[in-house]
């Protein structure tokens, strides 16, 4: 009987009873077919290969990730709570010894939910890997996670959610933001003033294939991860940028998914998108699986598999080629950039409007953090969407500082809000208060 290298877990959940509509990319087939090329290849029966149920998430545990407004269960279903709680399962499995990685393939995804939810955003309503991270954190202790997103959207919620925390390292590669939704993810995006230079965006230009893609995670991602140390690598594992994927424009195949998940060696892969349902998906993530486990992916390839034709050109070679090298300017001048680009203010503000494309929701934020030397800083958030509401939301990292701890405090007993969260991750205490 073949072996696996690696003990992996596996968690499938399809999520029958939720979709935006019936024909839309982002439907329970997803993982369908995926499951049926899973067993029917015979992967199931690999000894050292197991499948793991998924189970819920509290609403505490969703409450150190996010701010849901007007509360979690308007803006949630049961299965947004079994999705993150499939992430979790893998990841309570890992922190146990019991695997030595795991992979959640599940559904609804979670990549663009920011850290105030007001409804559905790039079909995400939760953010299933910041959910999991947090749980790893608190219930388990580990101190710094690498969460490395490879779908081909650049994932603009978990860097919000992890904006102020020099913890978390959250690297994005995905297909550069002025061609594709959701239209950020520069190198400019370099976190908050607690964590600037620890929010990496890697912006590969459309018709990116195996060769610039690898040539990324070999000479800009684990030279960041080596330097860095984490306890912990995350894959927030998106397929969508596969070259017969309807929503993308890129060039990637089943061999190279299978390599760049050898390469980067994750602990934890959780499935973000990916809507080539018949002609991709089976394949990639039995390569994913197969390289997870430690075992040959060399014949995991696509009936149509033909690399000669998706090369890249010269040009865009050069071009990724080079900006890899201004990310990793970027990365080795880390500690110089707070000063210049935030300077001394000891309390730093933040400006934003945000659209939620899968709900048609318009949001506006009013953002203050503490520009803190001791941890990710007191966090306040004043929301208010065309929905009409107005909400405050006030967060406490997990290592929160004492006097950080106070201005937190005094935000949350100042505020007048229509509704007023206080999330203090340090003790596990959340609040909420209505005008």
């Amino acid at each position: 009987m073949l072996k696996a290298k690696k003990k992996t877990g596996l968690v499938f959940f399809p999520a029958f009873d939720w979709a935006i509509d019936p024909s839309h990319p982002e439907r329970e087939e997803r993982l369908l077919y995926t499951k049926d090329q899973v067993f029917e290849e015979g992967l199931m029966d690999i000894e050292g290969i197991k499948e793991y149920k998924p189970a819920k998430v509290t609403e505490n545990e969703i409450n150190r990730a996010h701010f849901c407004v007007p509360d979690i269960q308007t803006v949630t279903t049961s299965s947004h709570f079994i999705s993150a709680g499939g992430a979790k399962a893998i990841a309570q499995k890992f922190a146990s010894g019991e695997i030595d990685n795991g992979f959640a393939l599940v559904r609804p995804p979670g990549h663009h939910a920011m850290r105030v939810v007001h409804g559905g955003r790039g079909f995400c309503n939760i953010n299933i890997e910041a959910v999991m991270v947090e749980y790893l954190r608190k219930e388990h202790g580990y101190k710094k996670i690498a969460i490395v997103d490879t779908d081909c959207h650049h994932g603009d919620g978990t860097q919000d959610v992890y904006w102020h925390d020099p913890d978390v390292l959250f690297i994005s590669i995905h297909q550069d933001g002025r061609t594709l939704y959701p239209g950020s993810g520069f190198t400019e995006e370099l976190g908050g003033p607690n964590a600037c230079g620890y929010n990496i965006n890697i912006p590969l230009p459309p018709k990116t294939s195996e060769e610039g893609y690898l040539y990324t995670i070999e000479n800009c991602v684990l030279p960041i991860l080596n330097e860095f140390k984490p306890d912990v690598i995350v894959n927030s594992a998106g397929q969508d940028n596969h070259y017969s994927d309807p929503l993308t424009n890129m060039n990637f195949t089943a061999q190279g998914y299978s390599k760049l998940t050898t390469l980067l060696n994750p602990d934890i892969a959780v499935l973000e998108g990916g809507y080539s349902i018949e002609s991709a998906l089976p394949y990639v993530n039995a390569g994913i699986i197969l390289a997870l486990a430690g075992l040959d992916y060399s014949n995991v390839k696509e009936p149509d598999y033909n690399p000669e034709s998706l090369k890249e050109t010269p040009e865009t070679i050069k071009y990724i080629k080079d900006l890899c090298k201004k990310v990793m300017g970027i990365w080795d001048s880390r500690n110089d950039l707070k000063k210049r680009v935030y300077g001394n203010d000891p309390i730093f503000k933040r400006k934003r409007n945000i659209v939620y494309d899968t709900d048609g929701i318009y949001e506006r934020q009013f953002e203050n953090v503490t520009n803190c030397d001791k941890c990710g800083g007191a966090l306040k958030i004043d929301s208010e969407s065309d929905r009409g509401w107005k909400i405050t939301g006030v967060h406490l990292p997990i290592n929160a500082c004492e006097q950080c701890v106070t201005q937190a405090e005094k935000w949350y007993e100042d505020s007048n809000a229509e509704i007023s969260y206080f999330h203090d991750n340090k003790n596990d205490r959340f609040e909420k208060k209505k005008r």
